[in-house]
């Protein structure tokens, strides 16, 4: 990203504003980088409600009903099933412990061994078959049980399955992402203080790496190819957390009407500033009716492909255009005729020519505001 202009020592340009629910500008804008601006005024009842110390994506899903309900099942019935082994592994290993519990008291058993007594291969046998058995049990413990604990029960104010039951299942679902630790709390810090807080990534000279990588990650996030690829439950990845908690209580302002569905109509990016109060970033999407546009077309697209069951390759071709624009440099001419290249070679391996099939199904020359 490139640094914002300066029109005096230490002042940053104001930034240009594309969400049209942000309401006035108040004066603390003058002193926000481009690409941050105020935070929507209509989303406050909304971000009032979040720990200030994660950056936040919020997101429609427009899939049925219908389909997000067999998404669900799955991650439903994989956790039943580890819940059920685990269950039933303990009540076979639990006569064992606590033999070997009262064993360890003194109470001879049939866990008791008596080195003394035991040839040294058959000791040493018994000694490995222990240590095995803890070491399976401890990975099960420690690594396995905690998918169906989180999924029923969560680390923090509601879970999965929570949310599930008090959302149930929509055609236009709310969804809340928010940055895993992983990264936020290294990359939101400047580097040149160890313990700065989240607003620091807004610093001109010592946030500015921060930052880029911030906006890099947010790009990635909410690019339209991205969240037209993955339904709003397989959002999570190495970046990002689905937020439940905020999932639950965004959906709950709507139903209360505290808050409209029309505001969480296109992805917004919520970040804390200490400063400057809650944020957001211009995503440089262009206006609202091009990217429902953006987004039509590639519902259309995915599901002609889907109908003569070539729907891998509408995957296949995301996965190129999201590689080849999130390359340093940015999408430049030369990278998009190479791009524009190796796509139509996919396409013409599947017995598809591209634009023909494009033209077709979508009816225009490409994706709107896309080069």
């Amino acid at each position: 990203m490139a640094p914002p202009s300066k029109t005096a020592k230490g002042k940053a340009r104001q930034p240009q504003a594309r969400f049209s629910a942000s309401g006035p500008k108040t004066s603390s804008s003058q002193n926000l980088p481009h690409p941050f601006q105020p935070a929507p005024e209509a989303l406050q009842p909304f971000y009032a409600t979040l720990p200030k110390s994660h950056v936040y994506i919020t997101h429609l899903d427009p899939r049925p009903a219908a389909f997000k309900r067999k998404i669900f099942l799955v991650p439903v019935a994989m956790n039943l099933a580890v819940a059920l082994a685990f269950a039933w592994r303990m009540a076979y290993i639990a006569p064992y412990y606590l033999d070997l519990a009262t064993s360890a008291l003194g109470h001879a058993n049939a866990t008791t061994l008596r080195a003394a007594d035991l040839p040294y291969r058959a000791l040493i046998l018994a000694v490995l078959r222990r240590a095995l058995t803890f070491l399976l049990d401890f990975v099960l413990a420690v690594f396995v049980w905690p998918w169906p604990y989180e999924f029923l029960v969560g680390t923090g104010a509601t879970s999965p399955a929570g949310w599930r039951w008090r959302v149930g299942f929509r055609d236009q679902e709310l969804y809340v992402r928010r940055s895993r630790a992983s990264w936020d709390r290294v990359l939101l810090a400047a580097p040149e203080q160890p313990g700065a807080k989240a607003a620091d990534v807004l610093d001109e000279v010592t946030g500015r790496d921060a930052r880029d990588a911030v906006l890099r990650r947010v790009g990635n996030a909410t690019s339209p190819m991205f969240l037209g690829q993955k339904t709003g439950y397989l959002t999570m990845d190495g970046d990002w957390d689905l937020d439940w908690a905020g999932m639950v209580a965004a959906t709950s302002l709507v139903d209360k009407k505290v808050v409209g569905l029309e505001a969480f109509k296109h992805p917004v990016v919520l970040l804390h500033h200490e400063r400057m109060g809650w944020i957001t970033v211009d995503l440089g999407m262009g206006d609202s009716g091009e990217q429902e546009e953006r987004r039509d077309q590639l519902l259309k697209f995915r599901d002609a492909l889907t109908a003569i069951g070539k729907e891998d390759l509408f995957f296949r071709w995301v996965e190129m255009i999201q590689f080849e624009t999130s390359q340093p440099g940015g999408f430049t001419p030369a990278r998009q005729a190479a791009a524009a290249q190796k796509i139509r070679a996919l396409f013409k391996e599947a017995g598809l020519d591209f634009d023909g099939f494009w033209n077709e199904t979508v009816g225009t020359e490409g994706l709107a505001g896309m080069p």
